[in-house]
């Protein structure tokens, strides 16, 4: 199956919230695993934020960096969204439920999903954010079968390319 990427440089937190929105409509309430990995700070789950705010969750929206794993069943699709950031073996996933969570309809959204190798879903997308300054460069890759979403995600931001 062929991959398909795009990648854009966010200028700012509004403009990351905007790539989140637009990947919660480009995806059209289809069930997916996305992969988000990026260094401390590049604004991983900012993104989620963007993207729970566009599916209508009004609450606060955390990082799960020490509950592990956040669930938002009260919007549609539902949303798992984890941070396997301190987790030391991926066999620590069993204790959690991932097993069971996959199994699941709706989004699970995996932080540092290789601390969760061989354990986790493969992904549908994987999201990759890094520091470009004070902006974010986003690069986003997935199986031919999503390229509807990566067309709807080359619009967002100036330096965007297919």
């Amino acid at each position: 199956m062929t991959r398909r990427s795009v990648r854009c440089e966010l200028a700012g937190e509004a403009a990351q919230l905007e790539f989140g929105a637009r990947l919660a409509r480009a995806l059209g309430g289809r069930d997916a695993v996305i992969h988000l990995r990026g260094e401390l700070g590049t604004g991983k789950t900012t993104l989620v934020r963007g993207l729970l705010r566009a599916l209508g969750y009004p609450g606060p929206v955390r990082s799960p960096t020490y509950t592990l794993v956040e669930p938002y069943d009260s919007i549609v699709p539902a949303v798992v969204h984890l941070d396997l950031y301190r987790l030391s073996d991926p066999e620590e996933l069993d204790y959690l439920g991932v097993r069971d969570l996959s199994a699941r309809t709706g989004l699970m959204i995996v932080e540092w999903p290789e601390r969760g190798a061989g354990v986790l879903p493969p992904a549908d997308i994987e999201i990759e954010i890094e520091h470009a300054g004070l902006a974010r460069r986003v690069s986003v890759s997935g199986s031919s079968d999503w390229a509807p979403v990566m067309a709807a995600l080359t619009l967002v931001g100036p330096d965007a390319d297919a």
